[in-house]
């Protein structure tokens, strides 16, 4: 039962922000809210084993200010620097396309798919596929370093920078 209302009321809220402001004279309509309520109900009973697991770990406001800290700051960098270096390699053609394997040491299925889309998200690099038993990511990437393919302490910070410690500390 707590899956249901949990995944309702961050579906419910989700309607809420997505249709702000199409109301006549509020934010909402009052029928608005009612269908809102209506809708979140029914994806929330649909999805209520999908979004809400074992544990309540992601309903801790902590986790939610630190993705919103994520995604506003290292991701964004990241993802506007990948944007100038795939554009300097089109423009010049220096490519070396490639697939290679990084190890995130992520535990969660949360915190893989999470670091799967942030890196596919991500211009010049693209989530190929999971091994599910060890928790790797294999990323194809447009310009594969050498430096990368060596084993050091934490080689996917070549391919993903710091975007597993984020994930980290928010899903797990």
């Amino acid at each position: 039962m707590i899956a249901f209302v949990v995944t309702m009321i961050v579906c419910f809220i989700a309607y809420l922000v997505l249709t702000a402001g199409s109301g006549e004279t509020g934010f909402w309509s009052i029928e608005e809210i009612i269908f809102g309520i209506i809708i979140a109900a029914i994806a929330g009973y649909i999805s209520r084993n999908i979004f809400v697991k074992k544990n309540l770990r992601m309903l801790n406001p902590k986790r939610w200010i630190l993705a919103i800290v994520y995604l506003i700051g290292p991701f964004f960098a990241s993802m506007a620097k990948a944007n100038l270096d795939v554009a300097y390699r089109v423009i010049t053609g220096k490519i070396r396309p490639g697939i290679v394997k990084i190890s995130p040491n992520l535990k969660t299925d949360l915190g893989i798919t999470m670091l799967a889309n942030s890196i596919t998200l991500t211009p010049g690099t693209l989530s190929v596929d999971i091994d599910e038993d060890t928790n790797e990511l294999y990323v194809h990437w447009i310009n594969v370093k050498d430096e990368a393919l060596k084993k050091k302490p934490r080689p996917y910070e070549y391919v993903c920078g710091k975007f597993p410690d984020w994930i980290r500390r928010i899903a797990e």
